[in-house]
């Protein structure tokens, strides 16, 4: 008797086309669920992530196939032991997820000159975010200093609407002290890290110093960031529930 065809196979298929790997977004998109019978299919993918031998979670949404598991890091330039591997991959993948929120939502999108090579899962950051340079929204000095920001989200206007910094080991301070001095545009400021850094963050945030941004600046950690990517892709595949 043959094998039946379960929806576990319908994920590994996906991802076995997509090189082994896959972000929960693209799972989301990309998996043909419309033999499934479940009202929540999307709930159902992430729960057998999460829970079946044949996944192993790389970072917050994303897996791969634990029989890929050899050449998935070794695309990705991740030694499992290689502390510095792993923050630079960390880095630039929550950069990306970023940016491609951003160009979800219709922004316009940039990220440093010194970044634009640094890989986004298959593609380089350069050619995820959508601008090449940043606009000059504000006097040169202040627009040099906002050249340093991970990411920024630009309206059609060409006005920053959010600024966010990914900090996974670096010293959160640096990147305080650029959102002060770009406080008094009407844009988010964002912080992105692991949800362990969130009471160094309180307690950077609440020194005297950034007291006039302390309203401003948000955390966002690491797997509120990836299930808000995630969500945005299940809008793409379902609009009617805009």
């Amino acid at each position: 008797m043959a094998k039946k065809h379960t929806q576990v196979d319908d994920i590994i298929e996906t991802m076995q086309k997509n090189g082994g790997y896959a972000t929960l977004a693209y799972l989301n998109q990309n998996v043909d669920t419309h033999t499934w019978k479940t009202k929540t299919p999307f709930e159902s993918i992430r729960c057998y992530l999460q829970r079946r031998d044949e996944f192993f979670k790389i970072q917050s949404g994303l897996w791969a196939l634990a029989n890929y598991r050899e050449s998935v890091l070794k695309k990705f330039q991740i030694k499992e032991n290689k502390k510095d591997q792993i923050e630079t991959f960390t880095h630039s993948y929550y950069q990306g997820l970023i940016v491609d929120i951003g160009n979800m939502k219709n922004l316009k999108t940039y990220v440093p000159a010194q970044d634009k090579n640094k890989l986004f899962l298959d593609k380089k950051l350069g050619q995820v975010s959508t601008m090449t340079d940043i606009p000059e929204f504000t006097y040169p000095k202040i627009t040099n200093r906002a050249k340093t920001i991970d990411t920024i989200w630009f309206n059609e206007r060409e006005m920053p609407t959010a600024f966010y910094e990914v900090e996974h080991s670096t010293n959160i301070i640096n990147s305080l002290n650029k959102f002060f001095e770009l406080q008094d545009f009407r844009a988010r400021f964002c912080i992105v890290a692991d949800k362990k850094r969130k009471n160094e963050f309180d307690d950077k945030i609440s020194r005297s110093i950034y007291r006039p941004i302390k309203p401003l600046v948000n955390f966002v950690d690491y797997e509120t960031l990836a299930s808000q990517h995630s969500k945005m892709a299940e809008l793409f595949k379902n609009p009617m529930i805009l």
